[in-house]
């Protein structure tokens, strides 16, 4: 009896660790088009620089019923990624809201890789820009 009890506890255990939450992976991305377009945009002193940190100007954001203006904010700089404002787009179908955000700057990222590599070929190339054939350099030939 004790043996089938801990065979169905352990299966209970296995079968709910099926069910627990695990971190998302997925982003979520809210979609929002109207028909008519955002008012204009308002004008806002854009305050001195701050060291480490960006302007984020404002834009009309959309609360279910109506337009409502969500004032510019200091953004904390973030290494390897770029702030984009939200806007208003007009397409086929009315205007979206992209929400903008900080995102990955994956030019960045690939400049920044090629830059390594580049400077590895450089280090390797020290012999006038020809490569060394295997064993040579032990012969003192490069």
């Amino acid at each position: 009896m004790n043996k089938i009890l801990c065979v169905a506890a352990a299966m209970l255990a296995i079968s709910s660790a099926v069910f627990l939450p695990t971190p998302a992976m997925a982003q979520v991305s809210i979609n929002i088009i109207l028909g008519d377009a955002p008012p204009p945009l308002r004008y806002e002193a854009v305050p001195s620089p701050r060291n480490g940190y960006l302007w984020a100007p404002g834009y009309w954001n959309w609360n279910g019923n109506q337009h409502v203006w969500s004032r510019g904010h200091w953004e904390r700089n973030r290494v390897d990624y770029r702030y984009d404002q939200p806007q208003w787009r007009q397409e086929s179908d009315g205007w979206r809201l992209d929400r903008g955000g900080w995102k990955q700057d994956h030019k960045k990222y690939k400049k920044d890789k090629k830059e390594r590599y580049d400077d590895r070929d450089d280090r390797d190339n020290r012999h006038g820009g020809e490569h060394c054939p295997p064993g040579q350099a032990k012969k003192g030939n490069c």
